[in-house]
């Protein structure tokens, strides 16, 4: 296992049938560990995944399907584990590498023209090769909430103190002001030893 990459399923693109390729697809403990460490995740429970293949015209490739995950997370306000279900929906074209250039300008002319719905420009085809692990690695990571939080969690701002000598930083001042005349003092008495010298 990749540590980088820990879920690959290649399939190779000339092998499949003009009809399409149907593959469903569950990680196993050792990938979901792994994912998990890449992640930054507590754990993840369960990770299974649906992918449908249909070969397109110019060697192209539409894949559709969804990635459905448990994970546990830890929640930013209260500390507590938490549990959160992904389900993504997958819709991404594939192309032989150097028809990503011509297709991506396709998609940017789109993009400045004042249609409502730009498709979004196709993914490469790897030496012949679409990674449906990685795919669905992918999808699952980008589903994921960077600040989980509990439904009943709170964040509560600290309260300001209307009394100065009730803030944090009271006894620091106080402090402060305690020394400020022993320094003056010492710098008086440097002053009159340079004078007498």
């Amino acid at each position: 296992m990749n540590a980088a990459d820990p879920w690959r399923i290649p399939v190779v693109v000339a092998q499949i049938p003009d009809t399409g390729l149907h593959r469903a697809v569950e990680a196993g403990d050792a990938v979901r560990a792994a994912m998990a460490d890449i992640a930054g995740l507590r754990e993840i429970t369960s990770v299974r995944a649906s992918f449908d293949m249909k070969l397109k015209s110019g060697g192209r490739v539409h894949v559709t399907g969804d990635v459905h995950a448990q994970i546990g997370q830890t929640c930013v306000v209260t500390l507590d584990p938490i549990e959160s279900d992904i389900d993504e929906v997958i819709d991404l074209m594939f192309a032989p590498p150097e028809q990503i250039r011509s297709l991506a300008a396709l998609v940017d002319e789109a993009a400045q023209s004042e249609d409502d719905e730009v498709p979004d420009p196709p993914e490469p085809i790897v030496n012949g090769v679409i990674d449906l692990g990685r795919l669905a690695t992918d999808a699952l990571f980008l589903a994921i909430d960077p600040y989980p939080r509990r439904p009943d969690a709170v964040f509560e701002p600290l309260a300001e103190t209307k009394d100065p000598a009730e803030h944090p930083f009271a006894a620091l001042k106080k402090l402060q002001s305690d020394r400020q005349p022993a320094a003056a003092k010492t710098v008086a008495k440097s002053a009159r030893d340079d004078e007498e010298r």
